[in-house]
């Protein structure tokens, strides 16, 4: 199993704020994939569980959100961790404007 990606994105925003930010955009993460695809979030305290499933592969992942920060971890399955450091640039572009 590789490993998940992980990434840290600061923000000032609060904690209670980015929790709202993140479930407003976290459906936006279906658009960003080629030939879309769908996303399923359920939230456990201040920790966002939610999967991307598109063109036949599922992509777990979980948000925690801190009072300055969110840290990310991207589990990608075998299949698509060849891609792994395009995936992580991309989470660090797409990250932050989930928190706008």
């Amino acid at each position: 199993m590789p490993e998940p990606i992980k990434v840290d994105i600061p923000h000032n925003l609060g904690r209670e704020t980015a929790k709202s930010r993140m479930t407003g955009g976290v459906g936006k993460l279906a658009d960003m994939v080629p030939g879309g695809g769908t996303v399923q979030h359920r939230w456990e305290g201040d920790t966002l569980h939610f999967t991307l499933t598109a063109m036949g592969q599922t992509v777990a992942s979980r948000i925690d959100v801190f009072d300055n920060k969110i840290h990310a971890e991207v589990d990608l399955p075998p299949m698509l961790a060849l891609f792994g450091g395009k995936v992580r640039d991309k989470l660090m572009q797409v990250a932050p404007k989930l928190l706008k």
